[in-house]
């Protein structure tokens, strides 16, 4: 978002009432707005879309970047992995972003195209774990594949009107969870990694983004940022 506004354009934050979304928009500025919104309330984010899409006066890009998981094998001493903590996992990362692509492909197609023909571009977040899922991971890999496997499907559907849908694959990254954890564990978690060997920084997974948003042959794929990595079993 801040990479957004820093090149001239106008971005309507989506997060919880619960997050710090309201004050991190009235800081960057820019004309951009807070919208609060659970995007597993699917009917919900498609009304809150449509609003913020009606106030930023159309809608050019999308990114999204909200997920999360559990921690639970296919089967433990505790027995098969419940099923709603599955759906739960399936909903939040992979169903939550196939909504919001699908609403926002309908708002674009009524855009006036740009000089490469393009009226708008979807940007999903996978995550490395697709490819090279650890052990308890099997929900979000299940959920972060079917981001990756439905981008270049995706990417067909909508090449008609000139839609592009991409996905990025990061590694760790320093946001959320892993934000301030000590740099002794960093280092544990990121051992793995060819080169830098340390937590992925916001500011570049925006750089893809914008990259991504501005180049208009970058179609239909998952673009790994993860430094090489590739996460061992556990």
């Amino acid at each position: 978002a801040e990479a957004v506004v820093a090149g001239g354009g106008s971005v309507a934050i989506f997060d919880l009432a619960s997050s710090d979304g309201e004050a991190v928009a009235a800081e960057m500025g820019g004309g951009t707005t807070f919208h609060a919104c659970d995007v597993t309330d699917f009917e919900g984010t498609e009304q809150t879309l449509a609003s913020a899409a009606e106030s930023l006066g159309g809608l050019d890009a999308v990114v999204n970047t909200a997920g999360g998981g559990v921690a639970r094998r296919t089967l433990s001493k505790d027995g098969p992995h419940p099923l709603d903590e599955f759906r739960q996992v399936i909903d939040l990362n992979l169903v939550s972003s196939f909504n919001i692509n699908r609403v926002a492909a309908g708002i674009m197609a009524e855009n006036e195209p740009n000089d490469d023909g393009e009226p708008g571009v979807m940007i999903n977040t996978a995550s490395i774990a697709a490819f090279v899922g650890q052990i308890g991971q099997v929900a979000y890999t299940a959920a972060k594949a079917g981001i990756a496997g439905m981008c270049l499907t995706m990417a067909r559907d909508l090449g008609s009107l000139g839609i592009r849908v991409n996905a990025i694959a990061p590694s760790l990254f320093a946001t959320g969870i892993t934000k301030g954890i000590p740099d002794e564990f960093a280092d544990a978690l990121t051992k793995d990694a060819a080169f830098p060997k340390r937590l992925g920084k916001p500011e570049e997974y925006g750089r893809l983004a914008v990259a991504i948003i501005e180049n208009p042959m970058l179609n239909g794929g998952c673009i790994r940022l993860d430094a090489g990595q590739r996460f061992a079993p556990r």
